[in-house]
């Protein structure tokens, strides 16, 4: 299904779990997403889609802009590298208020928004929790750092519902 919104295009399937944004931030954004937490679904539904978009680009002579050293060129600098951003809306109205929670973050790796997108603050202790690094790391790596640090995270609010107490992980390389 194509639809015009806000962006120039808007290109969906039916339920509304992929979805390609034309000339957003960046000329081209896809989009897997579902509600329930299993991102193993959402990233293989991503990577199929994306294969077949990259396949339908190449039926017409044209490529996505790859470097060797940089990965992909896209407009948003933010997102360049893998271009990939793994993200999460969680529940931690006890963590987020905990003073070590901005370190947690840094240490895993990751970046809090509030769930309508940058810029918007997080209501009701939900934040949507990302992968703080695009470059220097595959895909899969950066999926896996999110799967990680949200577990890690939702650990801790568990711990401080039983009014004990939490540790800041030691900090994760940025480059392996």
């Amino acid at each position: 299904m194509i639809v015009c919104t806000k962006y120039d295009w808007t290109l969906h399937n039916n339920e509304k779990t992929f979805l390609i944004w034309v000339n957003e931030e960046d000329h081209t954004r896809v989009i897997s997403m579902e509600k329930g937490g299993n991102m193993k679904r959402v990233f293989e539904r991503f990577c199929r889609g994306l294969k077949e978009v990259e396949h339908l680009i190449q039926e017409k002579g044209w490529e996505f802009m790859w470097n060797e050293r940089l990965g992909y060129i896209l407009t948003c600098p933010s997102n360049l590298g893998t271009g990939l951003r793994a993200g999460v809306h969680v529940k931690l109205p006890l963590l987020s208020k905990d003073a070590r929670f901005s370190k947690i973050l840094d240490h895993l790796r990751l970046q809090k928004r509030g769930t309508g997108g940058v810029d918007t603050a997080a209501v009701g202790g939900v934040f949507d929790i990302s992968n703080l690094d695009r470059l220097g790391q595959s895909e899969v790596q950066l999926v896996q750092t999110v799967v990680d640090g949200v577990n890690y995270l939702i650990e801790c609010e568990k711990r401080l519902e039983r009014g004990q107490d939490i540790k800041v992980p030691p900090p994760l390389k940025q480059f392996k």
